[in-house]
């Protein structure tokens, strides 16, 4: 095939199950990295890379601000979260935070070629074993704030967790090496597309979706 898939983790032997389950599937090429900065430079540099599997701990990650960032600055490719973590509310973050899927660490090699290939064919994938907590633990009020987000550019996104971080706007401004009236107008933006009363709000539901 002609599109690149990243598995990015910084356990090898997880990444060489997963490694082998895609081939498998998909015989297509198969990137590696070990943290989050490392994934970006390959997204950068393959532009043909449909799929990310990305670890939800890997070094760079912070809860599930890594996947809204990759979606934000890489919106044509699909992430799909791997973890040893199977909390249902978790799950159902990255979902509403537009994963494709979300893998266990302990699934074995035939769940892994089953979850590439539903994805591939455009479906999420959970495992059985988690599907009905994960459905029942649909928060509509987050899962509206997650849609949302999604509306932000890559510089908004940025913005808004640093607002969530507690800097303040000249803060921002020099952390982004930018004009602090250009922060002020991502910040209107990002308070206006999220539907929120002020920063305060929108960085405490940030807080709450990503699990910092």
């Amino acid at each position: 095939m002609s599109f690149k898939v990243v598995i990015a983790d910084d356990h090898p032997l997880f990444r060489s199950a997963l490694k082998q389950a895609v081939e498998s599937v998909l015989g297509c090429d198969v990137l590696q990295s070990a943290s989050l900065d490392e994934t970006r430079r390959l997204l950068s540099e393959h532009a043909d890379t449909e799929l990310v599997f990305l670890d939800l701990n890997m070094p760079g990650n912070q809860g599930l601000t890594g996947l809204s960032s990759l979606r934000s600055e890489f919106s044509d490719v699909l992430v799909v979260m791997v973890s040893a973590e199977e909390d249902p509310q978790i799950i159902r973050k990255a979902l509403d935070l537009g994963a494709s899927g979300y893998i266990p660490k302990s699934a074995s090699l035939d769940q892994l070629s089953d979850a590439v290939a539903q994805v591939m064919d455009g479906e999420q994938w959970v495992p059985q074993s988690v599907m009905s907590d994960v459905q029942s633990a649909t928060d509509h009020n987050q899962k509206a704030f997650a849609e949302k987000m999604q509306q932000l550019t890559p510089h908004q996104f940025k913005v808004l967790k640093l607002i969530a971080d507690g800097m303040l706007n000249k803060q921002i401004a020099y952390e982004l090496n930018v004009q602090e009236t250009t922060i002020k107008q991502h910040v209107s933006a990002v308070l206006r597309k999220l539907d929120v009363i002020n920063r305060t709000q929108a960085g405490i539901i940030f807080k709450q979706i990503m699990g910092e």
